[in-house]
């Protein structure tokens, strides 16, 4: 259940007393929202958030930059509250929804901070978010050579291995069974939706 403008752990409670035990989904949109990020993404129903950055941007009364720079701290603190808790968090919609390039770039910005995902408000713009969050051949080849190397390294004993010139340990490894988990998870999803 994707729960609107929630600003407290109280929110999501009293939607609980509704739900029952069903995942909840928190929007945040609110500067209330943004100072108790911590808290919301700690609820034990949590799951998920969702960054509602077009009703934050009137709350905060900030101007839409393509930078997004009057949201850097809002899209932090969420991100750090989700991820200090293993929550999935989606950043906001971009709404030149026919401007690919815009899009693209908002949503490498996305990528590259730490979410997971991107809200989209058009059909449109499915091919162009699909594409940036999805790893690509690079990513791919370079986790499975990560695992390779370091199942290498760890059989004769090392605990670390060495890929074009950097050296590879075991975080490196879960990030890298992580892109190709994600990889596998897409391809699934391409073929069913064939």
């Amino acid at each position: 259940v994707l729960l609107p403008k929630v600003n407290s752990p109280a929110d999501l409670d009293a939607l609980a007393a509704i739900t029952g035990d069903l995942p909840i989904w928190a929007m945040m949109e609110t500067p209330r929202g943004m100072l108790n990020a911590a808290e919301i993404a700690a609820h034990p129903l949590l799951t998920g958030m969702v960054m509602g950055t077009n009703d934050l941007a009137k709350e905060l009364q900030c101007r839409t930059r393509d930078d997004r720079l009057p949201m850097m701290t809002s899209l932090g603190l969420c991100l750090l509250a989700a991820k200090a808790e293993g929550l999935i968090i989606v950043d906001g919609v971009y709404n030149k929804y026919l401007d690919e390039d815009g899009l693209a770039a908002e949503c490498e910005q996305g990528r590259d901070m730490g979410f997971d995902g991107k809200t989209l408000i058009h059909p449109a713009q499915l091919e162009v978010a699909n594409e940036v969050f999805a790893p690509d051949a690079a990513a791919i080849d370079l986790a499975r050579r990560q695992i390779a190397a370091f199942d290498e390294a760890t059989a004769k004993g090392l605990g670390v291995a060495v890929v074009d010139g950097k050296i590879v340990e075991n975080l490196h490894i879960e990030t890298a069974r992580q892109t190709l988990a994600r990889a596998e998870a897409i391809q699934q999803l391409q073929e069913a939706m064939r």
